[in-house]
């Protein structure tokens, strides 16, 4: 089955139950909990501390310049990375 598929037999299966304000209320809590156990963690995410740790330890790292009417694809070449 497709999404949409998938979507519209959820919808006719809901559909019965949309009358009755608490079944309504045990939906939403049932799909808020579902949610949330589905839900992992950004691993990009991190403190304020963390980023500006990673910022100072970057900046120890080696600096490039671009030279005068070059590109960033003449630059990546000229430093081995392409």
């Amino acid at each position: 089955m497709t999404a949409v598929q998938l979507r519209a037999e959820l919808f006719r299966e809901m559909n019965p139950m949309l009358d009755s304000e608490e079944m309504l209320k045990k939906m939403i809590s049932y799909v808020r909990n579902l949610a949330k156990k589905l839900q992992t963690p950004d691993p990009t995410l991190m403190t304020e501390e963390e980023f500006f740790a990673r910022i100072d330890e970057a900046e120890k790292g080696p600096r490039y310049k671009m030279l005068p009417d070059e590109s960033l694809d003449d630059m990546l070449i000229r430093l081995g990375y392409v």
